[in-house]
């Protein structure tokens, strides 16, 4: 059994279409540990979103393997797969994909409810109140500020306990301030509760705050860096 929570096997993605085949990534290999963080850093379009999809089980690479708390991903049929996301993996998104028609408190239950926890409801009070929402709860995301309902998606990520917690630029639509407030408890949290981290993000100030920075170029790992303990 390998000791990684999350292996990446020359794993290679590409798309035909009438006017040929176009290789987003090439040959990607990469392993993080439990309680890792990685930044994947690159230029846009170079395949970092694709790969953060990939390690999901959201997308599907052309050829190569994935492998998440031991599982190969890609073996497993689609419903096997979402299985496995609900139980290991959180997700917070730059667009925060919070439910509309939901509450804070109803949205940050959601992946419990799923999970057919009895306690969803106490877990995500918990976890709200962990974020500075308990006076929110029963608001709405459209009268939430974007960096509430970033928060709010960071409780509903974190709530399940994930071994492994995705983030697709997740201060990208934030300002700087709300932005940093939003970093801070990611990396909290991150800590608190031993998740491994894979964040995408342009800002190399948040990237440095990762152990690991994985530089994606043209859909190749252009470098694997360790970083220095912030």
């Amino acid at each position: 059994m390998s000791d990684f929570i999350i292996s990446v096997d020359r794993v290679c993605k590409s798309v035909s279409d009438s006017t040929g085949t176009l290789q987003i990534l090439q040959n990607i290999d990469f392993a993080l540990s439990a309680r890792e963080t990685a930044a994947i850093v690159g230029a846009s379009g170079s395949g970092k979103s694709t790969l953060l999809s990939i390690i999901a089980g959201l997308d599907t690479p052309t050829s190569g393997t994935v492998r998440l708390a031991g599982d190969d991903i890609f073996a497993l049929d689609e419903d096997a797969r979402a299985a496995l996301r609900a139980r290991q993996v959180g997700f917070v998104f730059q667009s925060f994909q919070l439910m509309g028609n939901l509450t804070a408190l109803e949205n940050a239950m959601l992946p419990l409810e799923l999970a057919g926890r009895k306690d969803a409801r106490k877990q995500a009070a918990d976890m709200l109140d962990r974020v500075g929402l308990s006076q929110r709860m029963a608001s709405y995301p459209k009268v939430l500020s974007g960096g509430e309902q970033q928060r709010v998606a960071l409780a509903r990520a974190f709530v399940v306990k994930p071994a492994v917690l995705l983030a697709d630029e997740p201060t990208g639509s934030l300002d700087f301030a709300t932005g940093e407030t939003v970093m801070e408890l990611m990396f909290a949290l991150n800590r608190e509760l031993g998740t491994t981290l894979v964040l995408v993000t342009h800002d190399p100030a948040i990237a440095a705050r990762c152990q690991r920075r994985i530089t994606i170029e043209a859909g190749r790992i252009a470098s694997d860096e360790r970083l220095p303990s912030a």
